[in-house]
């Protein structure tokens, strides 16, 4: 299985991303959304799969930005996750969002960059499937930047 990276001006953009993603076939589980609240200047990291709430106020509406969890990164502050990357984040307390996205299997040098996009106020969208070349031709049309790791 391979990753897709793709970052977004904002939370609205990876929202409709997202969409279009799970419009295109991909299962919540293989989506995850990093996000900081543009209302509140808070990172947050949204879990898709679990469906339940424990952080609101996001300002993405309806959409997988609405049901989160919250947590504390040092460094960043609270942050909600969807996706499969949210277990991995649960842990980020320690290395923070950086070790986090190491932890997922992301390169050293691409997760700091990714957190420096997502404490900036840029979303992060990671995909993990098979279908990565599908999944990067839907993010292209949304995103600033893409890219493949296998």
């Amino acid at each position: 299985m391979g990753k897709v990276i793709a970052t977004f001006r904002n939370s609205d953009d990876a929202e409709r991303a997202a969409d279009e993603l799970r419009k295109g076939g991909f299962s919540e589980k293989e989506i995850s959304i990093v996000a900081k609240d543009a209302k509140t200047h808070k990172t947050e990291m949204h879990n898709l799969t679990s469906g339940t709430a424990t952080g609101a106020g996001i300002g993405a509406g309806v959409g997988l930005l609405a049901s989160a969890g919250l947590l504390a990164i040092p460094g960043i502050g609270p942050i909600l996750a969807a996706g499969p990357i949210a277990a991995t984040l649960s842990g980020a307390a320690l290395g923070g969002l950086a070790g986090a996205f190491v932890d997922w299997g992301i390169p050293k040098q691409e997760s700091e960059h990714l957190q420096k996009e997502v404490q900036e106020g840029k979303a992060v969208i990671l995909v993990h499937s098979n279908e990565t070349s599908r999944a990067k031709h839907i993010l292209d049309q949304h995103a600033e930047e893409v890219k493949i790791l296998d």
